[in-house]
């Protein structure tokens, strides 16, 4: 395997499918299939996901919600999409630790890198909710955070395009896929690969981000292995 220790980060509009809002079970099914398939090729595997299926806490804030108060409603909603992760890794035969930067007893555990990389060395799946625990932050910042807390080799962004393009592929049938980058590119093209902050840390950090389609089912599997698909961002 290329990468020993992972940190994946996934949306949660992913969780959809095809619906308009929630938990499709049978897209929630298809990413536990990969997770459990490279969990069981000795893959220490870290994962945060998002809330906006649920809540967006910056989509509320437009909508006339407090921004505080709308960013902690989000960070709620990706309790509610770790709970769904866990409880299907679970049910796949996998050893899933739930963490939160927001402790809810007696749902989750409070979060720390420490305790993170304990269980991973345990054999655990750690998934880690509730962002970084305070507002103003997104869930590409928690995985940021997350991924330099446990020494991550790299944060895995599955996303539903299968990498990084001069413009949004789903817009612009031009668009031209990069399949590597430097940090320092991808500023100066401004590139919204995540958002300023994550993107920073990990710059700061050295440690490399992979943005991949997690969609097509079995991608997860050849990025951890070396296939070169997706797009690399490193120093």
């Amino acid at each position: 395997m290329k990468y020993n220790r992972i940190l994946l980060k996934l949306s949660g509009e992913a969780l959809m499918g095809n619906k308009k809002y929630g938990i499709d079970p049978e897209t929630l099914t298809t990413y536990c299939n990969d997770i459990v398939s490279i969990v069981n090729k000795g893959v220490q595997t870290a994962i945060v996901i998002g809330g906006g299926n649920i809540f967006r806490g910056l989509q509320g804030a437009a909508e006339g919600f407090d921004r505080v108060q709308g960013d902690y409603m989000g960070m709620l909603a990706t309790v509610i999409n770790s709970m769904a992760l866990q409880a299907e890794l679970e049910k796949q035969g996998l050893k899933v630790k739930l963490l939160s930067g927001l402790f809810i007893d007696p749902i989750t555990e409070t979060t720390s890198g420490r305790k993170a990389m304990d269980y991973l060395e345990k054999g655990y799946v750690v998934v880690i909710a509730g962002g970084t625990g305070n507002p103003f932050f997104t869930t590409d910042s928690a995985s940021a955070l997350r991924a330099v807390e446990i020494h991550a080799d790299v944060l895995l962004k599955g996303t539903r395009v299968d990498g990084v393009y001069t413009a949004d592929p789903e817009k612009d049938p031009t668009a031209v896929k990069y399949d590597a980058l430097t940090f320092d590119q991808a500023y100066e093209k401004n590139l919204r690969i995540m958002d300023m902050t994550a993107f920073t840390l990990c710059k700061e950090n050295s440690l490399p981000i992979l943005v991949f389609d997690m969609n097509t089912q079995g991608n997860l599997g050849k990025v951890v292995s070396g296939e070169k698909i997706g797009t690399l961002i490193s120093r």
